[in-house]
């Protein structure tokens, strides 16, 4: 059996598909299986799928109704407990790509390093092959803290990272919910004493002007914010009062751009209730900050002034003020 399940959940861009799969299959690192999972897709990906699974034994279709990025990968999850005898999990969206040796030196990193997690650097682009520098394929041990506190979203998104199948025992993805990576991988991160991170760019996040990420505002995007709450309450918990410090500064950076950001949605006039209820949250996370950082805060924030005319307002009165 392999060693190695790569889950992929598939929903339209099927011009982007064949690429994600190619990579996938190309690996120098070949004991793997592919799980794909057509979740509803109303495309003709499911027949992509299909045809790749024709084509090499390594690949596993589900076929499934439309439910959402959570509900299938927990489907895969539970396919890969009750199907495969594999040991490792790697998550790969279906517009993205990989180099051809990132589960090989992510593989190697966890046995050279015993550790359960292994991650990778990833970068962003419109469809150049991120350039792999040799000096930053050595896997380096980090304690998850610190990764989580430098390499913040790396440390939050689900992808471009090995898992030992074991992490995911009695853990799924939250059904239905928006930003779904917040909600789990910090847990994953945390409940490890050191990680393995190789710094290379191995894997490519493809830049999709079509994709989730880069639609206009939802209120199904304030589901992040429940998330935001989790981990600062399990920040409390460890009583770890660094992390507390920097979830409540970086809450406070993401409510503020999803705040801007329903002001410029097509359907601002309608969204008066969410702007009212981000602008109480908003408020009360500044306090949380001057309290937790006093004049740390503002320098932590130097380049948010750019982007944020309230923000600037607020700095510029309290310079003058001196509060």
């Amino acid at each position: 059996m392999p060693k190695i399940s790569v889950i992929v959940a598939v929903y339209k861009m099927p011009e982007f598909l064949p690429r994600c799969i190619d990579g996938i299959l190309g690996q120098t690192f070949r004991d793997l299986e592919l799980i794909l999972v057509d979740d509803g897709s109303p495309d003709h990906c499911g027949e992509i799928c299909d045809a790749y699974a024709a084509k090499d034994s390594r690949v596993h279709v589900i076929h499934k109704k439309n439910e959402g990025v959570c509900i299938a990968r927990n489907t895969a999850l539970d396919w890969v407990y009750t199907n495969s005898d594999s040991e490792w999990i790697f998550f790969h969206d279906n517009d993205d790509w990989i180099h051809p040796e990132t589960l090989e030196r992510l593989y190697q990193a966890t046995q050279e390093q015993n550790t359960k997690i292994a991650i990778c650097g990833y970068e962003m682009t419109e469809g150049a092959d991120p350039v792999v520098n040799p000096d930053q394929l050595a896997p380096v041990a980090w304690e998850p803290k610190y990764f989580y506190m430098q390499h913040f979203v790396n440390a939050t998104v689900c992808w471009g990272k090995l898992y030992h199948k074991t992490v995911f025992d009695g853990k799924r993805y939250p059904p239905g919910k928006y930003i779904e990576d917040e909600f789990l991988t910090y847990l994953l991160l945390f409940a490890q004493e050191r990680i393995s991170v190789i710094a290379a760019p191995l894997y490519a996040y493809y830049i999709n002007r079509a994709g989730i990420s880069k639609k206009a505002w939802v209120p199904k995007r304030l589901d992040a914010w429940e998330a935001y709450d989790q981990q600062l309450a399990f920040f409390r918990k460890m009583g770890d009062p660094e992390l507390i410090s920097f979830r409540t500064r970086e809450y406070l950076e993401n409510a503020l751009k999803h705040y801007y950001a329903a002001l410029e949605a097509p359907n601002a006039a309608e969204l008066t209730k969410e702007r009212k209820w981000m602008r109480k949250r908003i408020r009360k996370l500044i306090l949380q900050c001057w309290r937790i950082g006093r004049i740390a805060f503002w320098s932590d924030f130097d380049f948010l002034m750019d982007f944020y005319p309230l923000l600037t307002k607020l700095y510029r009165f309290r310079q003058e003020h001196r509060f």
